[in-house]
This record gives structure tokens, sequence and C-alpha cells, in this order.
């Protein structure tokens, strides 16, 4: 039996708005998968998603305003433990890849995503499928290596990371700058292959404004990647 301390050097953060049918899962699947973590809400909704998340044992903090970047921003900042995780509050992703993920960045990795689209997964509709794998490959142009799923909604980041840049989490597509803005900067990076489930609840994803804002982050001067003052690379490895 895992101790309950075993975690104790993790965080799961997620964003809500309206994913009351689907939050306690998602948090009670996060907590058994990873005990001892602590788990942050931030909750844009209308609906029960709050209470419900508070009573499965979420800290909740109300969305900031702004929209998702925002939002996600909030949810990136909130935790103070050394390792971050971020989760969809869907249900499309699998709680038991969250030890793998966070087994790797304490092996020395900056940041390890899971990548949904190695194969076609039937949960993804075709068209999305497609248009991820062809975000994937610009993005592994503009990184000179091999970058998998620049939108997964299930990554874990060694906390120093994160607030090592200067982030535009303004507008849609947040993710993509998470995954290859460390990677443009020589941090380490690598993904692992997830299953990826039927979402519970209505999707909110703006198909085009998300694929034109995605093209509009990959496809920026290398010069918009900005780090805070005095950052070393050396300091987020080991």
């Amino acid at each position: 039996m895992e101790s309950p301390e075993l975690y104790r050097d993790v965080a799961v953060v997620m964003i809500t708005r309206n994913e009351e049918r689907a939050i306690r899962t998602v948090i009670e699947d996060a907590r058994r998968a990873l005990p001892g973590a602590e788990v942050f809400v931030i909750d844009g909704s209308d609906d029960h998603t709050p209470e419900i998340a508070w009573r499965a044992g979420a800290t909740v903090i109300p969305e900031p305003g702004g929209g998702f970047g925002p939002a996600l921003h909030a949810a990136l900042m909130a935790p103070r433990r050394p390792i971050v995780v971020t989760i969809d509050a869907d249900d499309t992703y699998p709680a038991e890849a969250f030890p793998g993920l966070v087994r790797l960045v304490r092996d020395g990795w900056d940041v390890v995503g899971a990548d949904r689209i190695g194969r076609w997964p039937g949960a993804m509709p075709l068209a999305n499928w497609m248009a991820n794998r062809a975000f994937s490959s610009i993005a592994s142009l503009r990184a000179r290596r091999r970058l998998r799923d620049v939108h997964s909604g299930q990554r874990a980041y060694r906390a120093t990371v994160l607030r090592a840049f200067e982030w535009d989490y303004q507008g849609l597509a947040f993710p993509v700058d998470l995954l290859l803005w460390p990677a443009l900067e020589g941090l380490k990076v690598t993904e692992i292959s997830i299953i990826y489930a039927e979402r519970i609840g209505e999707t909110k994803l703006r198909r085009w404004a998300s694929g034109r804002a995605t093209l509009r982050r990959l496809l920026r001067p290398r010069a918009m990647v900005r780090r805070r003052p005095g950052w070393d690379v050396q300091r987020t490895t080991r």
C-alpha cells in the first residue's frame, strides 16, 4: 500500500467551467493516483462544480477573468510544491498516467507531456486529430526536436520552469507555449503515450479560433520567448 506522503511534492491543478458531471471523478481519481498531492481548481462555473470540487477535497479558487489563458496561468501559479501536474476536468485523461509523469520529472525532466495523438483516438474527432498532428509537426520543426501533442491537457512540470518565463497567457492555445518555449530554450522535454477517452459533458473547444491561435503561437518569432531576468537554465535541471 502506498504511503499517503508519497506525493507531498506534487500539486494537481485544473480549470473548470460547468463540469459538475465529471469533476468529482477527476479529483478523486487524481488523489487516488497521487496520494498526498494537493489539488487546486480554478473555477468559472455557474453550476455546482465548485461545491462538488470542494467536497472532493480540492482547494477552489475563483477564475480571475479573461478566459481560458488567464485561468490556466492562475492554476499553474497557485501551488507552492516543486512539481505541478495539469489535468482537464472532463475525465478524458487517464489518472493512472500521473505517477509516470511525476517519476520522469523527479528523474530530471523539466516538462513531461501526455501524448494523445500517436494514433487516432476514437474519442477525438478525426479533423481535430489531423490538425493536432499538423501542429505537432510545425512545433517539431521550430524546436528541432520531436514534439507530439502541443495541446495536451495532462502534463507534469518542474515548478521552477513555470516561474522562469514571462508567459503570454492571454487568449487561446496557451498550452502550446507551455511545451514549445521550454523546448526552444533547451530544457529537458519529453512525452509519453496515453489513451484518450470520451469527455463527460459538452465540449468548450472553439475549433477555428483555437486553430488560428495555435498557428500564431507556433509561427511567431523566436524573440517572443521571454525569460524572467536573472533566470538560468541550470536552475531548473538536476
